[in-house]
């Protein structure tokens, strides 16, 4: 596979992917916001673990695919750290159960309770669903 003339390998993809969202994470840690904000996760950082075990897995850089979503759901990539990433979609289909540290301040309605949340994502399991019909 080539990009823009350069061979890369799929561990390269990882690396550059994986150094790039931490990049990403940390400018996104150090956003401040007006006083009515009183909670900001960011699973980029406590939901790291089954994040980056997610792009090496899945992030080969053989598709020309990008999926977008407007923001971490509370039952989803808030819990796993995956982009769409229904709990159990991510466990059984994509098989990523990693560790999840638990961000501060958290919301006692919104916890993060990482793979033994039981609430569904519904974006998630429509989108992998999808593809797991595919």
């Amino acid at each position: 596979m080539t990009e823009t003339g350069r061979q890369y390998s799929h561990a390269g993809v990882f690396i550059r992917l994986r150094d790039i969202s931490r990049q990403l994470a940390v400018s996104a840690g150090a956003l401040e916001f007006s006083g009515r904000v009183a909670y900001v996760y960011n699973p980029m950082i406590y939901a790291r673990r089954p994040y980056e075990e997610y792009l090496r897995r899945y992030a080969t850089g053989t598709a020309p695919v990008l999926f977008l979503g407007m923001n971490p759901g509370p039952w989803g990539m808030a819990q796993t750290g995956v982009p769409f990433g229904d709990v159990v979609m991510v466990r059984d289909w994509l098989g990523i159960e990693e560790a999840v540290e638990r961000p501060y301040p958290v919301h006692s309605r919104h916890e993060v309770k990482g793979f033994s949340c039981k609430r569904r994502e519904i974006s998630g399991s429509r989108l992998w669903g999808w593809a797991m019909s595919r």
